[in-house]
């Protein structure tokens, strides 16, 4: 059954009841709890920071939305699950989505269509359109302004993550480690990698071993080296720690495509703390031999009572060809039902070689491999779908500022658990992704959730717990020297 208009819609009948359908509803939105994290993320400045430092070669007299606007119009696209820019096409008039951009609903105002969004990420300008293109000075700024971002955006990560911490730590854990991003169609310095059999970038991501934070996000061409760029990222990163703590204890940890010379000398020279995993070969065989033997024939003997059994040794006068020097190797020998297993760890730090491959190198399970999971599965990190290289790049790097926005919401809800250890579309479905009914008046933009929704309690313990999180960091910032950068206060 249906009105003239059909405005109304019976469905079927429930007992004595109908169940019908209108269109009279008001504004509704869907992912209304998004505003707590942008409560979090206002009075942190995050957002509001960066975009203060983005070159915009448009025409500012010309600009209908800021780069701010635009930054947090992506990044809250990304946390909600829409991660392309053609996705703006409807969010563009989404109440809510309007709100945490800092523009009022309305019909008259909508926010950054997809194509904006796609120009914005070319650093796109049609100053000097009419101009032929050899004389067309502004390509240049547009040139710079692409490269910049990526550099600004790197360094402003390991800032962020320092003027965020509440007490000043005595150690920093920087994980490093490359993944593959498989790509589709003709993208600039896409390649086919033969290991991955695939097309693909292969972005090197750093993060913060204790936290998950992420201090770094370089998209690479698709066949480079594992380790090419591993150095400088470091170097940025150690900079800024050592700028804030200069006697703070630096730690890297990477896996085996990492251990190439060169790292090892730059830690070394630069004081810092390393393990990294070493690939197998003849020598390293050779030389652990009599203790795999030993270890088959104690497994031999004993395997109905310990169905896996592990011996640690260390090498310390180990040298490979185009080393300057001997170097310390952890070996892992390990047999059980299905066979024996070798691993090494090439390393600086002295203790016992258990504790350094199971206490600290195999750590890695839950950073950087959980923070890059949940990059690509929560927040679609993997969806890079310009054509152009830096474009792209740009991409990566918001979805990484998304994920710091979320390990910032993790820190924040420490003492609740069903919060602080929930992944990120665990988050969206139970906190994110709520409906409510705007109202707007003069005075006040209200968005009202259902009294009977189940996780109204928890995202109220939510909301207090990430207000007193704001008040810790600026109280560090007060009592910290060197604490942290130019948070707004």
């Amino acid at each position: 059954m249906a009105t003239g208009c059909l405005e109304q819609l019976t469905l079927w009948d429930l007992g004595q009841q109908q169940v019908t359908v209108d269109f009279e509803g008001g504004s509704l939105v869907t992912d209304a709890g998004l505003l707590a994290l942008r409560a979090l993320d206002r009075e942190l400045g995050v957002i509001a920071d960066l975009a203060r430092r983005f070159p915009d070669p448009r025409a500012q007299k010309f600009i209908t939305h800021s780069r701010e606007a635009i930054l947090t119009q992506q990044v809250y696209q990304i946390l909600a699950d829409y991660a392309d820019c053609n996705d703006a096409q409807q969010l563009r008039h989404d109440p809510l989505f309007q709100t945490v951009a800092d523009v009022s609903p309305s019909a008259e105002r909508p926010l950054a269509s997809g194509s904006t969004l796609a120009r914005f990420h070319q650093a796109f300008t049609r100053r000097e359109a009419e101009l032929p293109l050899e004389e067309r000075e502004v390509l240049r700024e547009v040139d710079a302004a692409q490269s910049q971002r990526l550099k600004l955006l790197n360094d402003y990560l390991p800032e962020l993550f320092i003027r965020t911490r509440r007490q000043r730590p005595a150690s920093v854990i920087i994980d490093l480690d490359p993944s593959d991003d498989p790509t589709h169609g003709q993208q600039v310095l896409s390649f086919f990698h033969g290991y991955y059999d695939q097309h693909q970038y292969f972005p090197l991501f750093a993060f913060d071993g204790e936290t998950g934070f992420p201090l770094a996000a370089w998209l690479r061409p698709g066949t480079v080296h594992a380790s090419c760029g591993a150095i400088e990222t470091l170097q940025i990163i150690v900079a800024h720690l050592r700028a804030a703590w200069p006697d703070v204890t630096i730690l890297v940890r990477g896996d085996t495509g990492l251990a190439v010379p060169a790292l090892y000398e730059y830690c070394e020279r630069e004081g810092l703390l390393y393990a990294l995993g070493y690939g197998s070969n003849a020598v390293l065989k050779a030389r652990t031999d009599c203790w795999l033997t030993d270890l088959e024939t104690y497994y031999h003997w004993y395997r109905h009572r310990e169905p896996q059994v592990q011996r640690f040794e260390v090498l310390e006068d180990y040298q490979a060809d185009g080393w300057s020097r001997p170097r310390r190797i952890v070996a892992k020998l390990e047999i059980n039902r299905l066979g024996t297993n070798r691993r090494f760890v090439v390393t600086n730090l002295s203790g016992h070689p258990q504790g350094i491959y199971h206490g600290f190198y195999v750590q890695r399970g839950q950073v950087p491999e959980k923070p890059i999971g949940e990059l690509k599965n929560g927040l679609h990190a993997d969806r890079l779908s310009f054509h152009r290289f830096r474009a792209n790049s740009l991409k990566l790097l918001e979805h990484t500022l998304a994920y710091a926005l979320v390990v910032l919401h993790r820190e924040a809800t420490a003492a609740i658990p069903a919060v602080a250890r929930a992944e990120v579309n665990t988050l969206r479905l139970r906190l994110w992704k709520v409906a409510a009914v705007v109202k707007t008046s003069v005075r006040r933009i209200w968005f009202h959730f259902s009294a009977t929704w189940p996780f109204r309690e928890l995202w109220l313990q939510v909301q207090q717990a990430l207000r007193t999180f704001v008040t810790q960091v600026q109280e560090a910032r007060r009592v910290l020297p060197g604490a942290a950068g130019t948070l707004p206060m």
